[in-house]
């Protein structure tokens, strides 16, 4: 009797894990167009938007732990109307230290979360935290590798010399340090996890 409980709670605990991360993730993404795909990679032209950034010091695991805290503190409230502001996903992380560098080797990051597209620079709170700005990025083009699984520093390191390496071979002009976006909660499974590594391009 016992063991089949057992049995029973654990089948219920994994089932929730794997609506878990589909769920939390039915949130609005940024805006943009396939231009081109090709197996696992796209060529997309994203519409402008504005993100909510903070620049943070450490290692990229605690970099972006702490850049996450900051951030949800200002859409969940923590600004200077008190406005409560949706979830977006994905998590972007990017480094923000000179020459740019892949993987995890810096210790200076930027952590952003786009806002949701109901909102403008003008009606946006602004920020009570001093380490959050919010910026507008123009439209832009950028080549990406969509993967699942985990995403340790070896391994965006990994992804990051095999988008350059097709860049290369398809002549496309990529600069800048890779954006690194993460779709779901840390207590997704990891097959069902949706991971991205993607670079500036002209193309």
């Amino acid at each position: 009797m016992l063991i089949g409980l057992t049995s029973l709670l654990v089948l219920v605990l994994a089932g929730a894990a794997i609506a878990a991360g589909p769920i939390m993730s039915r949130v609005e993404h940024p805006k943009y167009d396939v231009v081109k795909r090709d197996g696992e990679f796209e060529i997309r032209a994203y519409a402008p938007m504005i993100i909510a950034r903070a620049e943070v010091q450490g290692a990229r695991r605690p970099a972006i732990e702490e850049g996450f805290r900051i951030i949800a503190g200002y859409i969940f409230g923590a600004n200077r109307a008190k406005a409560k502001i949706a979830m977006t996903a994905p998590v972007q992380q990017q480094a923000s230290g000179t020459p740019p560098t892949d993987g995890g080797n810096s210790d200076r990051w930027s952590v952003s979360f786009v806002m949701p597209s109901s909102w403008s620079l003008e009606t946006l709170p602004p920020p009570a935290d001093r380490r959050i700005k919010l910026t507008p990025v123009p439209a832009q083009r950028m080549v990406a590798l969509t993967f699942s699984g985990s995403y340790s520093d070896g391994i965006l390191a990994e992804k990051t010399r095999v988008l350059r390496d097709y860049a290369q071979r398809k002549g496309l002009a990529v600069s800048g340090a890779p954006l690194l976006a993460f779709y779901n909660p840390p207590w997704t499974l990891p097959m069902l996890r949706r991971n991205e590594v993607m670079l500036a391009c002209i193309c």
